[in-house]
């Protein structure tokens, strides 16, 4: 038995160690806005924080949670964080078709986490492993910038 938290709560997983974070994610805890993409570590839609690292669940097996702290997107929306991301997002037109929102959203978080006024080189270097094929990098880059700005002591 494995016991951690999963957006706040504690929880318990009786299954496989050797299981994928995101398949348990996914398939048993229902929590579909972690994707899915590549099932190798190389472009962050399954990105979620992990005591408040970003981590490709894809690579994460559920044996190494005990005791864990992991935020999913849908944990995080409920944040005032979140609030302020999605509304520099949406301000600049940074999303179109959503795939790598959520991966990209807990990146921008992880990133103002550890450093609430980047520059664009450390915007560009944060969210260097979320791969966005609609929206284009310079809208994601200038989204966090405004979040960073307009949400100044919530990070």
């Amino acid at each position: 038995m494995i016991r951690f938290r999963l957006n706040g709560e504690d929880v318990t997983y009786e299954g496989k160690p050797a299981a994928r974070l995101v398949d348990v994610l996914r398939g048993e805890m229902r929590l579909t806005g972690t994707k899915i993409g590549c099932k190798e570590g190389e472009c962050g839609a399954c990105s979620v924080l992990i005591d408040g690292k970003l981590a490709n669940s894809c690579l994460v097996a559920m044996g190494s949670l005990e005791d864990a702290d992991v935020l999913t997107i849908e944990g995080y929306r409920e944040t005032e964080r979140f609030s302020a991301l999605d509304k520099a997002f949406a301000s600049v037109a940074a999303v179109q078709c959503g795939f790598c929102t959520p991966g990209m959203a807990l990146a921008s978080e992880a990133l103002l986490s550890e450093n609430p006024k980047p520059t664009e080189a450390e915007i560009r270097e944060g969210i260097s492993g979320n791969l966005c094929r609609c929206t284009g990098y310079g809208a994601i880059v200038r989204a966090v910038g405004l979040a960073a700005e307009e949400g100044s002591g919530l990070w």
